[in-house]
């Protein structure tokens, strides 16, 4: 068996240490991550991407040839841990010593853990997992444009005892949201801005599912970051000469309304007398 000590720290120092632990190639562009594993201890990636303070993303594609225990050290932004096994399974616990809890394929488990105790991850040799872990500070600035978020999250997932755990099948439309963001053929800051939209809305579909009350305002907010989505996907595919043609056209149908603009303003105003007479 083998027992690693993940510390908490900056994105690049988590990836530098799981380098470590398991060796391999890590390369990285932009706020995008990918550890390439061949060695004795594993075979498969460990890919991420870091949100700036708004949450962290990372999927684990791997299959290990020894059992192995993952330490990860309590946080002090007391972040939530969203979970989705899409292949095999693992194990969590709060402390080595801790209740186990199986998180098997197709299931999901968010965390959070506020006290001084490490969550610990359990993982079978010689079987495939694949799953996926984003995080959510949940100690922000409350002048920070995410602080309604974060509180949201803290009321819904942070508990008294200073550990939560919650299991249970994945949401459909979260594992919808997963393919879309795996067929992302974009690269640079278009792949980026997209990778962030599609993950914010599952974490919005964790807090409706967790929240009956918010249901009632969830569809404008996922319908809103649909149209943004789509807007991205439109630019990023347009090529140059579209862009041209678009811009042209705008300009002719403007140049009329300048003309005209004097023309229907006073018709307007005729017209709001003759109401008022």
């Amino acid at each position: 068996m083998r027992k690693l000590y993940l510390n908490t720290g900056g994105f690049d120092t988590i990836f530098n240490e799981l380098k470590d632990s398991f060796g391999g190639e890590l390369t990285s562009t932009a706020n995008e991550y990918k550890l390439t594993i061949k060695s004795k201890w594993a075979k498969g990636t460990i890919s991420g991407a870091s949100f700036e303070k708004e949450m962290t993303y990372l999927n684990f594609d791997l299959t290990f040839y020894d059992d192995v225990i993952l330490s990860i050290e309590s946080n002090p932004c007391a972040p939530v841990f969203f979970s989705y096994c899409t292949k095999g399974h693992f194990a969590h616990s709060f402390g080595a010593n801790g209740e186990t809890k199986r998180i098997k394929e197709k299931h999901a488990a968010i965390v959070s853990n506020t006290s001084a105790i490490n969550s610990v991850l359990s993982f079978e040799s010689h079987k495939h997992i694949q799953f996926s872990v984003i995080g959510v500070p949940t100690f922000v600035n409350a002048k920070d444009q995410a602080a309604d978020f974060t509180s949201e999250l803290r009321k819904k997932f942070i508990h008294e005892s200073g550990n939560y755990i919650f299991m249970g099948v994945q949401n459909s439309k979260v594992n919808e949201k997963f393919q879309e963001l795996n067929a992302i053929p974009q690269k640079g800051t278009v792949r980026y801005l997209l990778m962030k939209s599609i993950l914010k809305e599952v974490l919005e579909f964790e807090i409706a599912q967790h929240s009956y009350n918010y249901l009632n305002t969830f569809d404008p907010i996922v319908n809103l970051a649909v149209r943004q989505i789509n807007e991205i996907k439109r630019i990023s595919t347009m090529n140059f000469s579209e862009m041209l043609h678009a811009a042209g056209s705008a300009r002719r149908n403007l140049m009329p309304r300048l003309f005209n603009k004097e023309k229907y303003h006073l018709s307007y105003k005729q017209y709001q007398q003759k109401l008022a007479s």
